[in-house]
């Protein structure tokens, strides 16, 4: 590695940052991090600080997970690549399947198709979904929706049907045959509702006039996530997504729970689906399916959907998808070893206790500082604060203002996710109520240096 001196001399001039502006990342220089331990990241001056990020949703079970190491480098010295294109398989994508055909059998799932990571599984599940129609002799429905504030990935399929202005204007035009119904966001939405149950009852009808005024002949899927990770941490009421299969069901539209965040245990289940008690068609998985140590993905697929495609003999259900990283032999090793450690941790009910403990703790920030206008999360590890600068006008805050927050917490002991005016928090799995406390005390500091 070169040494310290020769990393901040270069630091952001030859690279562009995925989610940054070229000139801002050059002008406010990234934290260089160098190494992890555990939930904890240093870096290039050798300053620790928990990560409240969980790398990007991804490392589940932090840093150290020594069995998931292990399977990597065992797999690269057997078999560290082969294709599973057509004629050619490999041994450890057998096992991956069988084991997450098992995990997701709850959900409904019992297919997958491997990809090399959450925006892949994305493309592959949309396209899948108008395929499934054309197959069935429905041409017609190539029309998407999908919730305003849902986040699904960057590849232009996706950015389509992502509901976030910034991912969309400035890559317009982008597929056409895309819609979006407004968001179950109490802070801020048309309909000017706080009551949860009451907004997801109107977001339902709202779905439900859109695909009435589309018509449910030319509509092949709704896309969602079961809880919004980076449009802001927005947990629905429980009654919506149930809400959402019955609509897909009433009109024969395919429902694709994108679960690349919340599957593997995040919202407290194993899988957001499972906490609403839904079983969708399709699920995009990705993250945390290797603990982040393995570019990995893969679909989940329906036995109903599946048997569409096994039946046909026409030959329209030849699969036209699929990428050169496909069923990866590190990464599926990486997943084996993954999924075994995170159902023996049982991760999923640390998710929950610590989920409930960092939400409760944020909710007490609310009271402390007026820059909190809202505190999201309640489900799991998945939290955020939406900060203004005015709580009667919820004017968000200015960019050099949470720019404060950010460098305040990470000066304090904890790394956190700015996006926009919020504050996004999504530890690893593993973390202990100490590290929650570290947590909560730096975001404090980070409040009051405003």
């Amino acid at each position: 590695m070169k040494d310290e001196n020769f990393l901040k001399e270069r630091n952001a001039r030859s690279i562009w940052h995925p989610m940054a502006h070229p000139a801002d990342s050059q002008k406010n220089l990234p934290e260089i991090i160098v190494a992890g331990d555990g939930v904890t990241i240093t870096d290039v001056d050798g300053h620790k600080t928990v990560d409240g990020v969980g790398g990007l949703w991804n490392v589940n079970l932090g840093f150290s997970c020594q069995p998931v190491k292990d399977a990597i480098a065992a797999q690269l010295d057997r078999l560290p690549y082969y294709s599973i294109f057509r004629g050619t398989t490999n041994d450890a994508v057998i096992e991956l399947g069988e084991m997450l055909a098992e995990f997701f059998a709850p959900d409904g799932l019992e297919r997958a198709f491997y990809t090399s990571g959450g925006s892949d599984s994305v493309e592959i599940a949309l396209r899948l979904a108008r395929q499934y129609h054309k197959v069935r002799g429905e041409a017609g429905r190539v029309k998407y929706l999908s919730l305003k504030k849902g986040y699904h990935g960057t590849h232009t399929l996706g950015a389509s049907v992502n509901g976030n202005a910034n991912f969309r204007t400035q890559y317009e035009p982008l597929m056409p045959g895309c819609y979006h119904i407004p968001a179950p966001y109490t802070y801020r939405n048309p309909f000017n509702e706080t009551g949860p149950e009451k907004l997801a009852q109107l977001c339902l009808a709202a779905l439900e006039d859109e695909i009435k005024f589309q018509g449910a002949e030319t509509i092949a899927a709704m896309i969602m996530e079961p809880i919004l990770g980076a449009g802001g941490v927005i947990v629905p009421h429980e009654s919506l997504m149930p809400g959402v299969r019955a609509i897909c069901d009433k009109y024969g539209i395919l429902l694709i729970a994108d679960e690349v965040i919340t599957a593997f245990g995040r919202t407290g289940a194993w899988s957001g689906s499972r906490l609403w008690g839904v079983q969708p068609d399709m699920m995009t998985t990705a993250k945390a399916i290797t603990n982040g140590y393995f570019p990995f993905g893969a679909v989940m697929i329906s036995g109903r959907v599946a048997e569409v495609f096994e039946s046909d003999t026409s030959g329209k259900a030849a699969i036209g998808s699929g990428y050169t990283y496909s069923g990866h032999p590190v990464g599926a090793a990486a997943a084996i070893a993954c999924l075994k450690e995170t159902q023996a941790l049982n991760v999923k009910d640390n998710a929950a206790a610590r989920g409930t403990q960092l939400h409760e703790g944020l909710l007490a920030l609310q009271e402390k500082h007026d820059i909190v206008g809202d505190v999201r999360g309640g489900r799991g590890l998945m939290c955020a604060l939406e900060l203004v600068s005015d709580r009667a006008t919820k004017a968000p805050i200015d960019k050099a203002s949470i720019a404060k927050v950010h460098r305040g917490a990470y000066e304090t002991g904890a790394m956190v996710r700015v996006s926009g005016n919020n504050v996004i928090l999504s530890p690893s799995l593993i973390v202990t109520d100490g590290n929650i406390a570290t947590i909560l005390n730096a975001l404090d500091a980070g409040l009051a240096a405003v």
